[in-house]
Formats: structure tokens, sequence, C-alpha cells
């Protein structure tokens, strides 16, 4: 890659390009297991049951295995419909292995939802959990589905009971009972990784209706690998007689005590896991990336933030992330003063907008860590862009970074996409890398709109400074016109963040003829804090030209949320339009 503005803010130590084994995504467990037979791979909250890399390799192999015997070959779609669990692990790598394509879903989704991604993806099976299990035999008859795979917590805490599936209809397996039914020796299936689909994610839909994103092989390792090294520094090792993924090569040098440039070391330290695994972030930044550095996961099924925090003290955590509703709630716990956070060496923060003012205070109470937030979106695996790990780079506020490795981003104008922008000015964010999709699934036209020459057009407004350090403004889809000015949520959000009441916020356009759109701003407000929507509007309009003042504001004891942890402004809107509807 010819030189770009951000090699000068690069991260000392790490080379400026990476060379990705052609492995399969399964790969990453496979060689764990062969270097780290004595090492926890997992260690679930509930019922505080452990699984070794070993015990983890065997069972997936026993579950693709028991799927080849149910008639999965090659290039099936299989849906996963659980929460974070040890199945869960089992059953991706597992269809993986039979160069099956792994679709995830959401455990909440609704019937409709769920019946939409059946369809879209022509997924013939699903594996779900049975206290979810209603949607899913509600829409089967509707759906591709041949075969239906259940398990339950009763599958892994004492005394190991089997799911009773009897009342499911036939083609319904217990998951469990296929594991002991069935041997680790699966068949041996050729995967091109370069060609063969390993995932195909469904965007957000907090938009609009979700689309299934096509990612190879080579897409999930290449991002996978991009953000383990930009956190360990070195560079990947393959033995290709061994087919093996060898520790990296080049890793820093650290103390006595594991301190080093880079905050974090292969083989060691424990990662707090909450990031749904069947969010773009979860499966790769929080369940790849750990198992390829031999990491041992504390993995917690949902976040409850005085359980989560007592883990990261019980168990001396190295490492947690997540979304910045997880900091929030964390920060506004009454624990939070009592909490050890002294083991902790890195947070991640992803899938949305980190505030300024969540960002110094986590900092403030966490001086000995590196906290980065990073940028990206399932049509790019996950990730694109960071600000430096290591100790000594610089990490700007209100900046998601700079491209990672083998990464490329532009700035474009919003109206004439072939014009490239030059520093500070805000347009629309396109990214080209190795970890791109190939497309949507079924949706050509889609696809050409938003993949452009090798480029993903983001949707996404923002900057770039003269460092190579972007800066998200919003989505392209919320930016509201109020009498004719462009006006832009997150700005607004960010300033009301700083208001000593507020604990979360969101901000939509509010449709009116006189103006066109208006700033209104749902507030939620922290424990035992009063605020009147004067104080609220007031307080912003102090901060900006009168254009951009809020208008409006609504008190409510939650913003609604994806399990990602990004805003569903959509819900907001349509209650909005619900409402002048019915007024």
């Amino acid at each position: 890659m010819d030189a770009r503005a951000w090699h000068t803010s690069w991260p000392r130590g790490l080379p400026l390009s990476l060379d990705y084994p052609r492995v399969p995504v399964y790969k990453f467990l496979e060689s764990s297991a062969r270097k780290y037979p004595t090492r926890q791979a997992i260690i679930f909250q509930v019922g505080e049951g452990t699984t070794s890399y070993p015990e983890l390799w065997e069972k997936a192999r026993r579950f693709a295995t028991a799927l080849s015997s149910l008639g999965v070959k090659k290039g099936d779609v299989v849906a996963i419909q659980l929460p974070n669990s040890p199945q869960f692990a089992i059953a991706y790598y597992g269809t993986l292995l039979l160069g099956a394509t792994f679709s995830p879903c959401n455990p909440l989704l609704s019937a409709p939802e769920l019946r939409h991604q059946l369809r879209d993806s022509g997924a013939e099976t699903l594996v779900a959990l049975d206290m979810f299990i209603d949607s899913a035999i509600s829409v089967r008859g509707e759906t591709s589905l041949k075969r239906v795979v259940v398990t339950g917590i009763q599958e892994i805490i004492p005394p190991f009971a089997p799911v009773d599936v009897s009342a499911h209809g036939p083609d319904t397996y217990s998951f469990q009972k296929l594991l002991l039914d069935f041997p680790p020796e699966p068949p041996e299936v050729g995967i091109d990784p370069d060609r063969d689909i390993a995932h195909l994610a469904y965007t957000g839909g907090t938009t609009g209706v979700s689309k299934g994103v096509v990612l190879t092989h080579k897409a999930i390792v290449a991002n996978t690998l991009q953000f383990a090294h930009w956190l360990i520094g070195g560079r990947p090792a393959y033995d290709p007689e061994a087919d093996l993924l060898l520790e990296p090569l080049g890793l820093p040098e650290t103390d006595d005590q594991g301190f080093g440039e880079f905050p974090v070391t292969v083989r060691e330290g424990k990662t707090m896991i909450v990031v749904p695994w069947f969010h773009a972030m979860g499966t790769v930044g929080y369940l790849n990336e750990p198992i390829y550095l031999g990491t041992t996961m504390v993995v917690h099924p949902r976040f409850d933030p005085g359980a989560y925090m007592g883990d990261i003290s019980r168990h001396g955590a190295v490492v947690f992330g997540g979304a910045p509703p997880l900091f929030q709630a964390m920060l506004n716990h009454p624990d939070i003063d009592k909490s050890d956070f002294s083991s902790v060496r890195f947070v991640a923060s992803g899938a949305a907008p980190l505030p300024v003012e969540l960002l110094t205070e986590m900092q403030r109470r966490l001086p000995h860590t590196v906290i980065m937030e990073a940028y990206g979106l399932s049509e790019m695996s996950m990730g694109a862009t960071a600000n430096p790990c290591n100790r000594s780079g610089v990490r700007k506020l209100g900046s998601v970074g700079i491209p990672i490795f083998d990464t490329d981003v532009k700035i474009v104008d919003a109206e004439d996409p072939g014009r490239v922008l030059g520093a500070k000015e805000p347009g629309e964010i396109c990214l080209k890398g190795p970890q791109a999709m190939l497309g949507y699934l079924g949706r050509p036209d889609e696809t050409a709109e938003v993949l452009r020459d090798g480029w993903v057009h983001t949707g996404d407004i923002g900057y770039m400074d003269e460092d190579g350090y972007v800066y998200v403004i919003d989505r392209k889809k919320d930016m509201l016109i109020y009498k004719g000015y462009n006006v832009y949520p997150r700005e607004l959000e960010e300033i009301l963040f700083t208001h000593p009441a507020v604990a979360n916020c969101a901000v939509i356009g509010k449709p009116d003829p006189a103006v066109g759109e208006y700033p209104k701003a749902f507030i939620v407000l922290k424990p035992g804090a009063v605020a009147t929507p004067e104080e609220i509007m007031d307080h912003v309009a102090r901060q900006v030209t009168p254009y951009k003042k809020i208008r409006e504001v609504e008190f409510l004891d939650e913003i609604p949320v994806s399990l990602a942890g990004k805003a569903l402004k959509r819900e907001l809107r349509e209650r909005e339009a619900k409402r002048s509807r019915t007024a």
C-alpha cells in the first residue's frame, strides 16, 4: 500500500501489512487445541462449568459429525439462535468444519423477524435454545427448515439432562444427545477460503429490513488476525506441513509482570465475554480473536452489570469490552466504587459511538488501562479502524482511530461520491480491505449501491484529520434537515451526555411541515437525578448554533437498543409517526 496519512500515526513496532494464511475459520480453534492442551477456553458464568481447548475442539467435531449424518453438507446454511454459551461455540465451529455457512440469529427475534431471516438465508437447519423455541416452531412450516436442534441450560449443568424435544415434532433433536451419539470423526471437506462462505450475517435492522451480508472464510480470518495483532503486536505464523497456526512471530517483550508496549499477551489472562456472539463484533472480536490468542473466556449469556463487575474482580480479568451502554450501566451501578479493576489492562468499545464524556470517566477510573474505540460494520466482517492499542500510541478523544492493517479509508462527498474530500471535510466514509463482504445475499441492486469498485460505502458521515484519524459524525440516514440545514444527532447527543443528570439519550428528527424536521431528544435520567425539559434544551442551546437546538425533550425509562448496544432510532421514529397518525 502506498503511503497514507495514517502511516505517520502507525503504532510503534507494528508492520504496515500482514500475511494472511489461506485457512478456514475453524483453524483458529483447531490450532489452539493443539497448542494449549491444558488451557481452559471457556468458564461459563451459569454453573461455573469449564471447557478446555481440546474439549471444545472434540465437541465441535462431534457436532460436525452429527450434522453430516443428518444431511447437512458443504454450502448449506445453518442458523444458530443461541445466547453466549458453550453450545454456541461448539455449533459455530462444528458448522464451519463441514464447510456449511453460519447464519447467526438474535434469540429475541420476533416470529416474523425470524421467519424473514430463515426464508432469506434458505437455512435448512436451526440450532435454538429451548426458552425461545416457540417462535421457531411457529414459523417452521413457512421456511425451508428440515431439522431443528434444541439445547438448554440443563444440558451443561448437573445432572446434564438432554432437552425433551418430543413436543416439537419430527426431525427435532437434543443438542447434547447428538454429541453423545456421534464420534468426533467428521468427513473431510475441502474449503477454498477465498470463495467459500463462512458467515451469512444479517444487518441489525436498525434502519430497515435486515439483509444477509456474505462473508468468506478469507474475510473472517483476515479481520480476526487484523484485530488480534493490533492488540498484541507481532504477525501471524503458519506451518503448512503441520497445517497449524503457530504462536505469532515478532511479539514484543514484556516485563516480569507481563506489561509491555502492548497490553495483552498470548495465552495469558482472562477475557470477559458478554458481547453477543450472534453479532459481528461478538463472533470476530469476542470469539475467534480470543480463541486464536489462547485466552480463557469468562462467558456471560446476558449482561447483568453487578455480576459482570463481580467476575472481573473474582477472575482477575485482563480484557473486557462492548458497546457504550455496557460501560454506562457499569458506571451507574451502586457497586462501581467497590469493584476491583486492577487486573484490567485493555478495554475495547465498538458497535456504537462512544460519547467523549463517558470515555473520559472510564479513563479516570481505569488510569493504567488502554481504552480503545474502534469502528466497523457487518459489511467489513467487523472492524476497519481503531485507535492504537500500544501504550505509547496516540488515542484521540472522539476519534474511532486510524485504518488497521491493509485497510483503506476515504471520505467522499455524500451527494457526489466521485469527489474525494480533504482533511476535516465531512462526507461519507468509504472502506476497502480483505475483510470486506462479497455483497448482500440475493440483492444485486443494493450490493451495487453499497459496494463500488471494491469500496464499501458505509452510509456513515465523518471526516479524517491530517494524521489519518477518522471521526464519525453520524449515520447518513440519521441526519435530519432543519430549514435546509444539515443537523447531525450524534453532535447533539455528545452535548447531552455532558449534562450531569443525563444517563443516556438519543436524538431523532421529528417531521414538521413548517421546518422539515426538528431535533427531538429522548432522555434517560441518572438514578435520583431531576431535570426539566427546559433545562435540558437550554444546556444544548448554549453550545450550538440556533438551527441545531433541541426543540423537544421526552423522558424515558430506557432507550430501546439492539443487543449489540445500538440505539434503535427506527423504533423511536416509528413511535413518533404513530402518534402523529392518531393525534
